[in-house]
Order: structure tokens, then C-alpha cells, then sequence
């Protein structure tokens, strides 16, 4: 995964999924785990981070998008993740294209605080 994906939403983006889980864990060491594990995805992927502010933007083929914010709650970190049609010609077929992606993205997201849980109780 490359650093190249801008910090800001592109202009031309529709929120297509959103989600939010709590970990009952500092929220950095949620944000370092999170971003640990977006960084050994995909290689096809480019990626934005902003450490200071906890979010990742991850950008990958014409039409996705994902952003993850960490945030502290009273039992530990909130994760917040949203998959964007962020396509800028054909903006219609980001989701037809998509279909199989958002149509997963409910149980990759349940296995990603998971598998995040699962890592910072060791």
C-alpha cells in the first residue's frame, strides 16, 4: 500500500455504507492496530493517514474509498468506518461495480474490530 491518497474527501463522493464499534481499549493504541493492519492490505490500494487526528482514508480502484476515525468514548475507542463511491465520471456505476464489496463490507467490518479486540487483549 502507497501514501498517496488524499487526507480530504474528494468532492464528489456519496457515503454508500457507514458503521461504529467500540473497543475497550486506549484509542491509540486502537488507531496504531488499525492502521498497522489497513497498511498490510491491499496492495492496490493507496493510502492516507492522519495520526494526530486518528483517521485513515483508503483509496482503491476508480469508484472506493473507505475512512476510518478512532475516537476516544468513556469505555475505551469508538471506531467509525464509512466505504464512499468517490467515482468522478460514471458516478452511477461505483455501487453497481461495488455490489460484492458492500455487500460484505457489514462482515469485514464485524471481523475487523474482531480481529482489532482480539490484538490489543494480547
Amino acid at each position: 500500500m502507497t501514501e498517496s491518497a488524499p487526507l480530504e474527501r474528494p468532492v464528489r463522493s456519496t457515503p454508500l455504507r457507514a458503521y461504529a464499534g467500540e473497543i475497550h481499549a486506549d484509542p491509540d493504541a486502537v488507531f496504531a492496530a488499525l492502521e498497522r493492519r489497513l497498511r498490510e492490505g491491499s496492495t492496490e490500494s493507496t493510502l492516507a493517514v492522519d495520526r494526530a487526528g486518528r483517521f485513515v482514508a483508503v483509496q482503491g480502484g476508480w469508484w472506493y474509498r473507505a475512512e476510518y476515525r478512532v475516537m476516544a468514548s468513556d469505555d475505551g475507542a469508538r471506531i467509525e468506518h464509512e466505504v464512499l463511491n468517490v467515482a468522478p465520471r460514471l458516478h452511477w456505476a461505483g455501487p453497481l461495480a461495488g455490489r460484492r464489496v458492500l455487500a460484505d463490507s457489514p462482515a469485514a467490518f464485524g471481523a475487523l474490530l474482531t480481529g482489532l479486540a482480539a490484538e490489543l487483549e494480547r
